[in-house]
């Protein structure tokens, strides 16, 4: 039996297969235990199986994570560090930590570190996006809730989104007077 493509079709997978495609997948992607097991999954509907009774791949999931080799804590501090420093705010964080799987006591770090870098992070998007003081000329009012809206679709606060937008091009700003603004 032939595939369309020309090639024969893949075996089904039995307990060593299916270590061997996790170990693969481990080894060249950052993952979490939820992305592991739905690729797990997706490889066993694919091609099939061929041991007797189902396969056990929350169990499999489970062993990678007690050997360390998958870490939904370290994803997820990984995750936040890079999203903040791109200029996303906490709510982005939280979407994408939630979009992968993490659990909330493994994300608890996470949320906590794109708490902390807030204030900075959206002073980044808004240098990226041209928004208040490094715009290049000052905003009518439609303007900045146009950024505002941006900023916020970028995670951010409401709050946050309103004082970084409402400031004039060229203001000197104090990260520190800001957090405090916006606390």
């Amino acid at each position: 039996m032939r595939r369309s493509n020309g090639r024969r079709p893949r075996p089904p997978l039995d307990q060593d297969r299916l270590k061997e495609l996790a170990l693969s997948y481990v080894g060249k992607y950052a993952t979490t235990r939820a992305k592991l097991a739905a690729y797990l999954s997706r490889k066993v509907r694919e091609r099939g199986w061929s041991d007797a009774g189902s396969p056990n791949i929350e169990l499999l999931v489970e062993r990678f994570a007690d050997t360390g080799l998958v870490d939904d804590e370290t994803f997820a501090l990984a995750k936040s560090r890079s999203l903040s420093e791109r200029g996303y705010g906490e709510g982005r964080v939280r979407q994408a930590l939630r979009a992968a799987g993490i659990t909330d006591p493994d994300s608890e770090a996470a949320r906590e570190l794109a708490a902390d870098d807030a204030v900075a992070s959206a002073l980044r998007f808004a240098r990226r996006r041209r928004i208040g003081p490094f715009a290049d000329s000052a905003h009518d009012r439609a303007g900045r809730e146009k950024a505002i809206a941006a900023m916020i679709r970028a995670g951010h606060s409401f709050e946050l989104a309103r004082v970084v937008a409402g400031m004039e091009p060229g203001t000197e700003y104090d990260v520190d007077e800001l957090r405090s603004k916006t606390s």
